[in-house]
């Protein structure tokens, strides 16, 4: 998948691309069944609501070996329309994974996810410059009654800012300041809810502020996102890493592409 040059001057200048019907349902299909498959299990990749609550977000599953690994995911990071793009906003062929993860708001009970930028916690995996970017995929429809993403489009441009550690939520993470976000809105204007149908995609600069809401309606909202970094910006040594799950070591095996149709006939594990 080639971009235009005006495709990738509206990613530099907003911070974010559009990617529409850039699965088909079919391919939809295969990767909500794994992760239906997955939800059911108990590990510490699959984090939940509460306890007995329903899954929120699932980490690991492009990753062969792990306990979550799933065959149509490892395809789906490799595919010319995830990685190719990526590639290309990027302006690096040599890539890996940093992390995917499935996040997962459930009928009612899926919480808010705080603006926030992805780099915010990245940088303190010791990753030292922001080469990085997020392409996300819409397995369900997404609207602003079932919480979509809302993006603040240009506030990459600021750079990172100093994150605090929000626990209002079942997955923690370094959040911006409601100060600094009041004042970036302002600045910038009023967000913009990312709505989808199954299979559209939006990739996104790693400093983008965005956000989701509560999860008020009848149905599910699940969305994969997968988590490009260079592998010439690979993190720097720190104290007590995180998991590979969360935090990706393959930094000396540079991702290759598969056929664009490797999704499509992946293999599904037994439930």
């Amino acid at each position: 998948m080639q971009l235009t040059a005006g495709q990738r001057a509206s990613y530099d200048r907003d911070g974010y691309l559009l990617l529409p019907g850039l699965l088909s349902l079919a391919e939809v299909a295969n990767l909500r069944a794994e992760i239906e498959r997955v939800g059911r299990l108990r590990a510490e990749e699959v984090k939940r609501e509460s306890e007995d609550g329903p899954p929120k977000i699932m980490l690991g599953m492009h990753m062969p070996g792990s306990t979550t690994a799933s065959e149509p995911m490892a395809a789906l990071v490799r595919l010319p329309r995830t990685l190719g793009v990526a590639r290309q906003v990027l302006r690096d062929d040599a890539l890996y994974m940093h992390h995917t993860k499935c996040n997962l708001k459930a009928s009612i009970e899926g919480t808010a996810w705080p603006w926030h930028q992805d780099y915010g916690s990245w940088k303190l995996d010791g990753i030292r410059r922001p080469d990085m970017t997020t392409l996300m995929v819409s397995l369900d429809a997404a609207a602003e009654i079932n919480g979509c993403l809302y993006f603040l489009p240009g506030s990459h441009k600021e750079g990172r800012h100093d994150a605090h550690f929000d626990t209002s939520t079942a997955y923690h993470l370094w959040a911006v300041p409601h100060a600094v976000t009041r004042e970036r809105i302002r600045r910038y204007g009023p967000p913009v809810a990312i709505a989808a149908e199954p299979g559209d995609a939006v990739i996104f600069d790693c400093n983008l502020l965005h956000a989701s809401g509560h999860n008020l309606s009848a149905e599910s909202r699940w969305q994969a996102y997968l988590c490009y970094n260079t592998c010439a910006n690979r993190p720097e040594d720190v104290e007590s890493p995180r998991p590979a799950y969360v935090r990706g070591t393959a930094w000396d095996d540079p991702l290759q592409l598969v056929g664009d149709d490797a999704l499509l006939n992946a293999g599904t594990r037994a439930a």
